[in-house]
């Protein structure tokens, strides 16, 4: 039997029936162990994401287990533990054609534009699931998201003693904080939120800000970077007021990384642009070789997921599990769903 999350509309999740999925040549039969509900799930589920659309299996955070797989494959094989790439690409847009394929014109995304991983039984692409190298169940879910931030960390190239902002101090947040750390970064986390910041702090990172106004919040700026501004920001929000902040607490010819997913518009002076003379970069997915390098960073010790998962649902509590994350977003990072 195979039954799947589905979220049928708004703040409406059910769990339904489905044919098992029939593997084709090329395709790997995979058995779901542990999803993550990433805040683009949440977005969907409160109707505030700008890509999603009714009724749609979310999820693209995941581990699963091999059931099938073609057998001349090297690689891969029955019961080992993995994890995919969920962002599924064209390959003959321009993006794609130069190999940018993370940012596909018609990018679509498990769980978004195209139905998700929260299923008992999926099939995948062969070319899009990746060795586990070992590493459980609970930690291969905890690999994509960091990916995304590790995506955005690398758009900036960050160096050892610069400092870095990240503003939000949600899951991405708080994943680019610890991309940025790996590459020698001086982080900040700044969040509206106490409880997030209090957690924050328990990650070891630098030092916070309270950003609950422009005023005390610039004040907070110049007393940590002495007047100077931060050398990287990273927008991990998606509201206009958390770009206008990375744009004003960024220094002169700094970088500014934009991770968070925003559905308005802003009202934007955009002379602070050429007046800083500041290099902007979006970011969007991420590549293979951030999974694999990602993965090897686990596998070896020195990167550890496992501290920013909250609370573990089993997956006939999914409906509870979207409800709980919705009303105590600011006291949860990650949660999981156990699908077995």
């Amino acid at each position: 039997m195979n039954q799947a999350i589905l979220i049928r509309d708004i703040k409406t999740v059910e769990i339904i029936h489905k044919e098992m999925p029939v593997r084709k040549p090329g395709e790997v039969l995979l058995k779901i162990l542990y999803g993550g509900i990433c805040g683009s799930d949440l977005g969907s589920y409160r109707g505030s994401f700008a890509y999603f659309s009714y009724p749609r299996i979310p999820g693209h955070e995941f581990s699963a287990e091999i059931l099938e797989v073609d057998e001349q494959e090297p690689e891969l094989k029955p019961g080992m533990l993995v994890t995919c790439n969920p962002y599924f690409n064209c390959g003959k847009c321009y993006a794609c054609q130069r190999g940018h394929v993370n940012c596909c014109e018609d990018n679509q995304t498990m769980g978004v534009q195209r139905e998700g991983a929260f299923a008992h039984y999926i099939t995948m692409p062969r070319e899009r699931v990746y060795d586990g190298r070992g590493l459980g169940a609970r930690t291969l879910p905890l690999i994509e998201p960091f990916c995304i931030g590790l995506h955005g960390v690398k758009q900036s190239s960050i160096r050892p003693g610069d400092r870095v902002l990240v503003i939000g101090a949600g899951t991405i947040g708080i994943l680019a904080a610890k991309a940025a750390r790996m590459y020698g970064g001086q982080v900040t986390i700044c969040d509206v939120s106490d409880t997030k910041l209090a957690m924050s702090r328990k990650l070891g990172f630098d030092s916070l800000i309270s950003n609950r106004d422009e005023e005390g919040f610039m004040n907070q700026v110049a007393e940590i970077t002495g007047g100077r501004g931060f050398d990287v920001t990273i927008e991990a929000v998606g509201l206009p007021s958390t770009f206008q902040n990375a744009l004003d607490a960024v220094c002169f010819h700094g970088r500014v990384v934009v991770i968070g997913v925003a559905k308005a518009h802003i009202d934007l002076f955009f002379t602070i642009i050429q007046k800083k003379e500041l290099s902007i970069y979006g970011s969007r997915n991420a590549m293979k070789e951030d999974f694999l390098y990602t993965i090897d960073q686990v596998k070896s010790g020195k990167l550890y997921l496992d501290d920013i998962v909250t609370k573990i649902y089993p997956f006939q509590d999914a409906a509870a599990a979207f409800a709980d994350f919705d009303e105590r977003q600011g006291e949860m990072l990650k949660v999981l769903i156990d699908f077995a």
